[in-house]
């Protein structure tokens, strides 16, 4: 059986990029670069982290974010974190580093050296939208000064 090579999905992972943006501005407000917020996430019926969006930079047509989450097990294993880049003219976000893995490419051969999906980022940007859908569904955002 002849094996056929993944072709990138564009429609797909420009869709998740742009609801990623929508869901991102809901949560962002109107925070400026070196503020965060920090939203609250609670299952049935206790709370068990929660979820930071930190603008790293700001400028007129792009904004840097690090989202990450913090919860019990932060002793045991290493939270999760992504960098997320966020481009205003055209409404979209995309991940850009996620556990400082950086620079994530439309297609992988398969296998590779680091064992990637052959849609990684597309993977990686639903992650994203279904982490920040969680947040919409189930947080609260928590007004706290500056985190340093």
């Amino acid at each position: 059986m002849a094996r056929t090579a993944y072709v990138t999905d564009l429609k797909s992972l420009q869709g998740e990029c742009s609801a990623n943006y929508l869901r991102l501005t809901r949560l962002l407000g109107e925070l400026e670069a070196g503020e965060v917020r920090e939203v609250a996430l609670r299952g049935r019926e206790a709370r068990f982290g929660s979820l930071w969006l930190e603008v790293i930079e700001r400028a007129p047509y792009t904004t840097v974010l690090r989202v990450s989450q913090s919860g019990v097990l932060d002793t045991v294993i290493e939270p999760m974190r992504m960098r997320v880049h966020l481009y205003h003219d055209v409404r979209m976000a995309e991940v850009i580093d996620f556990q400082r893995q950086r620079h994530f490419n439309g297609r992988y051969r398969y296998p590779n050296a680091r064992m990637h999906q052959p849609d990684e980022k597309l993977q990686l940007n639903r992650f994203l939208g279904e982490w920040l859908e969680y947040g919409l569904a189930h947080g609260h955002a928590v007004d706290l000064p500056e985190l340093r």
